[in-house]
C-alpha cells in the first residue's frame, strides 16, 4: 500500500512455500485478499514478489503473466518490488548456504535475475499522475564467502572481479528495459553476515573499486555514454538493499550507514523490514547460561543462523552458524545478535531480545531524511520458530504490517 510520507509498504512473499508458480499462486489467492482486507480495504495493496527460478520461466510464459496483471487488477494488488536472492527451494527443505547458490559467478544468476526484470517491468504500475513506479529487485551479496580462499587477495580479486562482470550485464539489461518501457528499475545488493559483501564499508568498496571502474568502461562504449553518463546509469540501477536484521546483527547503526552511503552518492533501493535476535549475558554463570540456552532453543536446520559476540575487549567474533557460537561460547562474550528474522511485533523473548529498536530508527530516519520509497516486511521463518511463537499466517502478516504503520506514526510525531 501507498503511505504517505515513507512510500509503498507490502510483505515479501517469500513466506509462502511452493517453488513452481502454480503452487506459488494457488496460496496467493489464497492468503492476500483476507490480508488486503484487515489492512487495505479502501486502497491498492502492494506485494513484495518472491520467484524461484522455476516460477519465475513459467511465469513469463504470457498467458501465464496476463492472468496473474488480472488477478492483481481484480483484487486491487500491484508488486512494487520482488526478492530475487534464493533462486532455488526456500521451503520445506535445508537451504542453509546454498541460498547463495548459483552465486554471481555463474551465468544461470544473470539470467534468472534478467527474466525477474523483465516479468517486473510488465507488473509495475503507474502512479496516481499515470507515470511509472521505480521498482526493485534484491539479490544476494554476489557470493558466500566461506566457498573460496577468502584470506588471499588473488582469490578475493577473482571473485570480485567474476561477480562483478556479470552484475554489469543485467545494468546493461536494465538501460536496456528503461529504453524500452519507461520504467527505471534496480537491482538491489542485499549484504548479509558471511556474504562476499556483509557490511556498508564493503558493499561501498566494491562498488568504488570494482563496479564504478568496470562499469563506466563498459558502458561508455557499449552505450556511447560520457563517463559521467555511465557512473549515473550505474547508481541509478544498482542500490543497496537495507535489510535491518543484517545490518542489525553486525552492530551497524542505521544513521551511519546511510551518512557513509550518502558520502559516496550511492543510493538505498529498498528496505527489508526484519528484526534478530540480540541479549547480553550477565555476569553470573547460570545466568550466562541461561541466556546461552535460550539461543539453543532457535537452532534449526533449515536456514543459517549466524552470530556476531561482542566481547569484553569491543572485538566482533563472527560465528558461521548458531552451533558454532553455542560450542564456542566463553567468558569473553558479553553480547550475542544472531541471525534469525523473529516477529518483528514482538520486542522481548523472555530473556532474549529482538532488534526492534533498529527498525524503529530506520523508519524514524525514513520520515525525517527520505532515502527510499519502498519497504517490505521479510520474515520469512514462521515455520522454523519455536513452537509457541508460530501464530495463525494471516493473524502475523495482519501484524507486521500494522505494527509497521503505528511506527510510522510514531516515527512522524517526534
Amino acid at each position: 500500500m501507498k503511505v504517505n510520507a515513507i512510500g509503498h509498504v507490502g510483505y515479501c512473499t517469500n513466506i509462502h512455500p511452493g517453488e513452481t508458480w502454480t503452487d506459488h499462486f494457488v496460496v496467493l489467492q489464497q492468503v492476500i485478499p483476507d490480508v488486503k482486507k484487515r489492512l487495505a480495504p479502501d486502497q491498492a495493496f502492494g506485494l513484495g514478489l518472491r520467484l524461484s527460478n522455476i516460477a519465475s520461466e513459467e511465469l513469463e510464459i504470457p498467458e501465464n503473466l496476463v492472468a496473474f496483471q488480472h488477478w492483481l487488477a481484480q483484487n486491487d494488488c500491484y508488486v512494487f518490488t520482488m526478492n530475487g536472492f534464493p533462486f532455488g527451494g526456500f521451503h520445506n527443505t535445508v537451504v542453509k548456504d546454498q541460498v547463495h547458490a548459483p552465486d554471481w559467478t555463474t551465468e544461470a544468476r544473470v539470467e534468472y535475475t534478467k527474466r525477474l526484470f523483465r516479468i517486473l517491468s510488465v507488473l509495475l504500475p503507474v502512479d496516481e499522475l499515470g507515470n511509472p513506479i521505480q521498482g526493485g529487485v534484491s539479490t544476494s551479496p554476489l557470493s558466500y564467502r566461506h566457498w573460496f580462499e577468502w584470506e588471499q587477495p588473488a582469490a578475493r580479486d577473482y571473485i570480485f572481479s567474476q561477480t562483478t562482470q556479470n552484475v554489469l550485464e543485467v545494468v546493461a539489461e536494465l538501460i536496456r528495459l528503461r529504453k524500452q518501457t519507461d520504467r527505471l528499475m534496480h537491482l538491489d545488493l542485499e549484504p548479509e553476515p558471511d556474504g562476499v559483501i556483509e557490511t556498508a564499508d564493503e558493499f561501498i568498496s566494491w562498488f568504488t573499486d570494482y563496479l564504478l571502474p568496470m562499469g563506466i568502461e563498459q558502458l561508455s562504449e557499449q552505450f556511447g555514454l560520457t563517463d559521467e553518463e555511465a557512473e549515473t546509469a550505474i547508481c541509478e540501477h544498482v542500490r543497496l538493499c537495507y535489510d535491518v536484521c543484517h545490518f542489525a546483527v553486525g552492530y551497524e547503526r542505521p544513521a551511519e550507514v546511510l551518512d557513509k552511503l550518502k558520502n559516496y552518492g550511492l543510493r538505498v533501493g529498498k528496505i527489508q523490514i526484519s528484526a534478530a535476535l540480540k541479549a547480553e549475558f550477565p555476569s553470573g554463570a547460570d545466568e550466562r547460561e541461561a541466556v546461552r540456552q535460550a539461543f539453543a532453543r532457535f537452532d534449526e536446520p533449515t536456514y543459517l543462523h549466524q552470530v556476531v559476540a561482542r566481547t569484553k575487549s569491543g572485538e566482533l567474533l563472527r560465528f558461521p552458524d548458531l552451533p558454532n557460537a553455542l560450542a564456542a561460547f566463553d567468558d569473553t562474550h558479553v553480547e550475542w545478535r544472531a541471525h534469525f528474522h523473529v516477529p518483528i511485533f514482538v520486542e522481548d523473548y523472555g530473556v532474549l531480545q529482538s532488534t526492534q529498536d533498529d527498525i524503529r530508527e530506520v523508519l524514524k530516519l525514513l520520515a525525517t531524511r527520505p532515502f527510499t520509497n519502498q519497504l517490505e516486511v521479510e520474515t520469512y521463518t514462521w515455520d522454523v520458530l519455536p513452537a509457541p511463537l508460530k501464530l495463525d499466517l494471516v493473524d502475523s502478516i495482519e501484524r507486521e504490517i500494522q505494527w509497521v504503520l503505528d511506527s510510522k506514526n510514531y516515527a512522524l510525531s517526534i
